[in-house]
């Protein structure tokens, strides 16, 4: 066998069917579509309709609802903040704050703030501020001689309005 001769295996490659290409193709003049009807025209989707039956989605029971107060917490483990620390992704010199995760990959996400979950080991002795800490991984970092502050995390759109109202209350004086 020679490179010029290497074919595909009969059937590997299938040809699109050309639908709606005269009646000897079998699939002329209604394309498989049927005869008339809202189904056989073009730009029809009608899914979830179930032909005047009650459709599933609003068969099946509603439950719960989305809190639009919810904080949203980047949430990091006392083992993954153990590894960085081992690998000297993370300075435990200093205080380690929500930008000092994010720069060394843990903390993803999380609009309000970084909360430290107790799972793992943590030997280090490292001082936090972050907005959320569980009483496990507390109890764990002043184990471990370390110390934690938990700071409140304004949201950008409560401080946005606090700058307006003082902008406004210094026009006025």
């Amino acid at each position: 066998m020679k490179l010029n001769e290497i074919r595909d295996n009969q059937g590997a490659r299938k040809s699109r069917v050309r639908v709606g290409r005269g009646i000897g193709s079998g699939l002329g003049k209604t394309g498989g579509r049927g005869q008339k009807g809202q189904k056989s025209r073009s730009g029809v989707s009608i899914n979830g309709f179930e032909g005047g039956q009650m459709p599933l989605h609003m068969r099946l029971p509603k439950r719960g609802f989305n809190n639009i107060f919810a904080k949203d917490y980047a949430e990091v483990n006392l083992g993954a903040i153990q590894k960085l620390v081992d690998a000297k992704k993370l300075d435990t010199a200093g205080v380690i704050d929500h930008a000092a995760l994010k720069a060394a990959g843990v903390a993803r996400g999380g609009k309000d703030g970084v909360r430290i979950l107790g799972k793992g080991e943590l030997t280090a002795k490292v001082s936090f501020k972050v907005a959320g800490v569980s009483a496990g991984a507390k109890a764990a970092i002043e184990k471990a001689g370390g110390s934690v502050e938990v700071i409140e995390v304004v949201p950008a759109a409560e401080k946005a309005a606090a700058k307006k109202g003082t902008a406004k209350a210094a026009k006025k004086a």
